[in-house]
């Protein structure tokens, strides 16, 4: 099979979209399948089977956004898309900006079938221009979204059936869509990991996520300042991004330990994870969080933030591993009580081993081959 994937963000593995793309081209190479990537990653340029396109003015404000956010937006060159699909038995398009909406166009009209991923929230756009909780504005982003990509594609991946309901309910279609997860790697294991010497008198507490508002670092933050153990807690808010220097800030003025803030790499990752005692997931805005998946598959018991607006709460076992979103009083509570019953946490620690074996990544990997395949038999 000869696929061409469309990233108008690709970069580093930093974040749940190009881990999911490049999982995907990784299993398919895999499978003996010719993939090609077409992306703005100047640093690419000559590498094998990739093609590049420049980056997109949007203008000062816009652009100023995307900076933030260490991301580039890829420019829809017309020649350079028609050279890496001119072959392909189908295109994949990883997010529904402007490069991958054009791929898709030219793709349709070449009578190549197109499959789509859904990967990116309304808010995790309005979110950035202070308009997050905006209703009019999520739904002219969906709206967006559907008409000029998702209705004429052939096939959509949906990493959760949340985020499936939430997007057709919104725009009152239903799409040819696939619910498939995007999987966690096998590296992702219940290990033994000595916690360093300057932490092993504490309660450790990670958060894996990009520093971003709707990821509702803030909450977390606060609830500790709230905990009985405030002194004991230790965060750590494995990932980047642009309100770093805010957390900081708000977590000096709450007078708690400071969070440990890096972006860790995915083999050093397994080792914190198995070394930390609670994960805490407070984000408001949520598609799957594969971070979450991870940590819960290392074993490690999770509270979640029960979000309307987010699929991760599906991962509660029950209610002591949900809290309500934005209570910051209640996400103490939660904290607390694990704290106080490291045998329950234990036992539940075991109920998550076996809960996360459906999130297999080279099985989730293999649907989704299977999707592109129905997708060029009913093209």
């Amino acid at each position: 099979m000869k696929v061409t994937i469309v990233a108008d963000v690709l970069g580093q593995e930093n974040n749940g979209t190009t881990t999911a793309c490049m999982n995907l081209v990784r299993y398919l190479q895999g499978c003996g399948d010719e993939v090609k990537i077409v992306c703005c990653d100047a640093d690419k340029k000559g590498w094998e089977n990739y093609y590049i396109v420049g980056t997109f003015n949007m203008g000062p404000l816009i652009n100023k956004v995307v900076e933030r956010n260490n991301v580039s937006l890829a420019n829809p060159e017309k020649e350079v898309i028609l050279e890496a699909i001119k072959d392909a038995d189908i295109v994949h398009v990883m997010m529904p900006f402007f490069l991958g909406r054009k791929a898709a166009k030219l793709a349709r009209k070449m009578n190549i079938p197109v499959t789509a991923g859904f990967h990116v929230q309304a808010e995790n756009f309005t979110s950035h221009i202070g308009m997050m909780n905006f209703g009019l504005a999520n739904y002219i982003t969906y709206m967006c979204f559907y008409e000029l990509l998702y209705k004429r594609v052939n096939g959509v991946h949906y990493p959760t059936q949340f985020i499936r309901d939430l997007f057709e309910n919104t725009v009152h279609h239903k799409t040819n869509g696939y619910v498939i997860s995007n999987g966690v790697h096998d590296r992702f294991k219940k290990k033994k990991s000595a916690k360093p010497e300057e932490l092993k008198d504490k309660f450790v507490i990670l958060f894996t996520g990009r520093y971003s508002g709707e990821k509702s670092h803030h909450i977390l933050i606060k609830a500790v300042a709230k905990s009985k153990y405030k002194d004991k807690i230790q965060l750590i808010f494995a990932g980047q991004g642009p309100t770093y220097n805010a957390l900081r800030k708000l977590s000096i003025k709450k007078n708690i330990n400071m969070p440990i803030m890096k972006f860790f790499g995915k083999d050093e990752l397994v080792d914190v994870i198995n070394y930390c005692d609670l994960y805490c997931h407070p984000a408001e805005i949520e598609i799957e969080a594969i971070a979450c998946l991870e940590a819960i598959s290392c074993g490690i018991v999770p509270v979640i933030a029960n979000s309307k607006r987010c699929a991760t709460k599906a991962f509660a076992i029950d209610e002591k591993n949900l809290f309500k979103c934005n209570d910051t009083q209640n996400l103490a509570d939660k904290i607390d009580y694990w704290i106080e019953h490291p045998e329950e946490r234990k036992q539940r620690s075991k109920d998550y081993l076996s809960y996360t074996k459906q999130f297999n990544q080279t099985e989730c990997m293999k649907k989704m081959r299977l999707m592109m395949e129905e997708c060029i038999r009913n093209n």
